[in-house]
């Protein structure tokens, strides 16, 4: 009875409407153009417009390019395979399974689009293999993945046709919307840490959407190369626009740490009117809309200076180190949000280039999060099932066991992209048993009195049409997409339709047994728990922390940077029940934020190369750091561990009193107490009393609501 509440409720909008006309429109012209071309299974034809579907002409553009490339390499690769390994079986298998296997490991690892390239040749060589096997009296493995191929292609041209032409939804618009909001959510924050009461701070939520918004942005901009809107071709400057745009995280992270602090002395409000005259000056600076030219991104408000130094004057010494670290966080978030508005100025002018101020962190995805341990799994898993389906279908000798193992080949690899797919398999399951009331229905009760084309259609209308209104709603399509393929490939559309009931239920148990052997697989070897899924990359984390303390601070380091931020974002879009893996999720960030400083220990350790106690002492911290980040990462954190760096901290922090240079003092000093803050998340009032900074509170507050 799941989900049958939702669909009742459901009730489609204009859009929606819009939508799955113009879906149904292609797949009729896709089904019609495969009758007129006598192609042997017309199914692919429309089914491919079904599965390819999406409201932006550049998504379905760009998934129809990669579905044919998908295709045509599993069709080349079952061309190749078939003839040599067919009459040995159990050989045979063994191929299908580690080439699906492979084929799924390299889609998990690639965190693009593209990644359907991979997926779809690997279990698109076990269908045209399979089918070829089950129809090799009358039809040659080379006409079969030629066909395939060509069916694909109809449904792809098809629906290329009809999506750009008929009131065509360009995602370039929508890409401007999302980083117009993206710039004014930044602000918002920015304003939200300078000036709201300590009781008002609420930075979790408005944090993990900003992580998230950038990381969709990133992956909508792939298909911008697909599309004829402004923003064509600039794939490239965008991704590396936001790559540039996720360092402002860190920034107004370590910002609002530094304002924790600062709370801790500040019961009296000294620093209140100071601040609020200081962000006076900057929000008037950052709302200049004058162009921004390249010669200016260093340039700061005429009182930037001055107003620091109003801050500076009432405050103690453990105070001005804070006020200090906060001085250089802002100076680093309006030089980088004026670099990142001077790169989007240029990507609606047309101009791809970068600044030349500015680094290109890369827009290769090696340089973001790949979990190659799920993709172990996943590749894995397939391999298992494929053995076993397949096995099963020699064993046997059941002859329509070659959709058993198809269907089996298909569930392994479609939604393995999940911490847990088995869910949404149950939920594939239930769909192709609806799917298979379905058929019967239009089989045996609706078919017998259709006569002609437009018949077909009209009869088709009612149910393509509503599972179609259901793509647009996350909740409901998974139901709706499996229910439609489903039913469309049971019907087996020909120009000389007959349904041979024999095969129709022999089928329909294979449709269902195939992906219950799926679930089963899947839920031994790939399936893992939210909170598993987030230790394995909080321990990632920490790694990626011990190795900030050997990165040189420049731009290894920031790509370095980038890739524990896009960590973080997956993280946080991670629901858990246990509130201390939530607060560990909900540091993560802080500690990321930190991470800058952990380079710069190297950089002053040299510079303090003649002073050699101060120098052994910073290389004694950097161990200590090394094993205390060490030991988390294999999740034995040693409680004195931490009490042996906060001490080293504490001894460094007297030694940089006596040194000669003030201005490399005051820096090592910054360092050790964001460290201290944000990395060992212990915030001092006089060496002594800890507290809890209230980002971390509030992270954690938000992170209960989430969970």
């Amino acid at each position: 009875m799941l989900l049958i509440k939702p669909l009742l409720a459901f009730r489609p909008n204009k859009m929606d409407l819009i939508f799955a006309s113009k879906t149904f429109a292609a797949g009729l012209l896709a089904l019609f153009t495969a009758f007129e071309l006598n192609l042997a299974y017309p199914i692919w034809a429309i089914g491919t417009v079904f599965v390819i579907a999406n409201p932006y002409s550049g998504m379905t553009s760009s998934k129809s390019i990669y579905r044919i490339l998908g295709t045509l390499i599993g069709a080349v690769m079952s061309v190749i395979a078939t003839p040599a390994l067919i009459n040995t079986p159990w050989l045979f298998t063994v191929f299908l399974a580690a080439w699906v296997g492979w084929c799924l490991y390299l889609s998990l690892l690639d965190r693009t689009p593209r990644s359907y390239v991979f997926m779809l040749a690997g279990y698109t060589t076990v269908i045209i293999a399979y089918n070829a096997v089950y129809y090799i009296d009358t039809v040659s493995i080379f006409d079969m993945a030629v066909g395939r191929f060509l069916e694909i292609t109809v449904g792809v041209v098809c629906s290329a046709i009809v999506t750009t032409t008929v009131f065509p939804m360009h995602i370039g618009p929508a890409v401007k919307v999302r980083v117009n909001q993206t710039f004014q959510d930044t602000q918002e924050i920015f304003d939200s840490i300078l000036l709201a009461e300590p009781h008002e701070k609420r930075y979790a939520q408005s944090l993990g959407s900003l992580a998230r918004d950038i990381a969709d942005i990133h992956v909508m901009a792939v298909h911008l190369s697909y599309e004829k809107s402004t923003l064509k071709g600039m794939t490239k400057p965008l991704q590396e626009m936001l790559h540039q745009m996720t360092m402002l995280l860190s920034n107004l992270v370590a910002m609002s740490e530094r304002m924790s602090q600062l709370e801790l002395f500040n019961h009296d409000g000294r620093f209140q009117e100071s601040i609020r005259l200081l962000h006076a000056h900057i929000h008037a600076f950052m709302r200049d809309y004058r162009e921004i030219q390249e010669s200016d991104l260093n340039q700061l408000p005429a009182e930037f200076d001055a107003d620091f130094d109003q801050l500076m004057q009432p405050a103690a010494q453990d105070q001005r180190i804070i006020l200090a670290g906060l001085k250089m966080d802002i100076r680093h978030f309006i030089q980088n949000i004026r670099a990142i508005k001077l790169i989007w100025q240029r990507i609606n002018l047309g101009d791809a280039a970068l600044p030349e101020s500015v680094t290109a962190l890369t827009v290769n995805y090696p340089n973001l999060h790949r979990d190659h341990g799920v993709a172990v799994r996943g590749g894995l898993s397939a391999f298992f099932i494929i053995m076993i389906a397949t096995g099963f279908w020699i064993l046997s000798g059941w002859k329509a066991g070659f959709m058993l193992a198809e269907m089996a080949a298909i569930s392994a690899c479609i939604l393995t992209s999940l911490d847990n797919p088995v869910p949404a398999l149950k939920m594939f399951i239930r769909a192709n048993i609806y799917a298979a009331f379905a058929v019967f229905i239009y089989a045996y009760g609706i078919f017998p009195q259709v006569t002609a084309f437009w018949q077909l259609g009209l009869v088709l209308a009612p149910f393509v049409m509503y599972c179609l209104t259901l793509f647009l709603h996350p909740p409901l399509v998974g139901i709706g997409l499996p229910l439609l393929m489903g039913t469309v490939m049971g019907l087996n559309f020909q120009n000389r339709f007959s349904l041979d009931q024999i095969m129709f239920f022999d089928a329909s148990i294979g449709t269902v047994i195939g992906p219950i052997i799926s679930v089963y697989i899947i839920h031994l070897v790939r399936a893992m728990s939210p909170e598993m899924a987030v230790q394995r990359i909080l321990s990632l984390h920490y790694k990626a922390i011990r190795q900030a303390l050997y990165i040189p601070y420049g731009v290894p380091f920031r790509m370095h940077l980038r890739n524990m931020l896009d960590r973080i974002g997956i993280l946080n879009s991670k629901a858990v029940q246990s509130e201390s893996l939530q607060r560990d999720i909900n540091r993560a960030l802080i500690e990321a934020s930190a991470a800058v400083d952990l380079a710069r220990l190297q950089e002053l350790m040299q510079k303090l190369a003649a002073q050699r106690d101060v120098a052994v002492s910073i290389e004694d911290l950097i161990q200590l750091l090394d094993e205390y980040f060490r030991k988390k990462e294999l999740m034995h954190p040693e409680p004195q561990l931490k009490d042996q760096v906060l001490a080293k901290i504490a001894s460094i922090q007297q030694q940089s009193a006596a040194l000669d240079d003030a201005e490399t003092a005051e820096r090592l000093q910054i360092s050790l107490n964001n460290i201290q803050s944000s990395l060992c998340h212990v915030p001092r009032i006089d060496g002594h009393h800890q507290l809890k900074t209230s980002v971390e509170s509030d992270m954690q507050a938000a992170g209960a609501q989430h969970g």
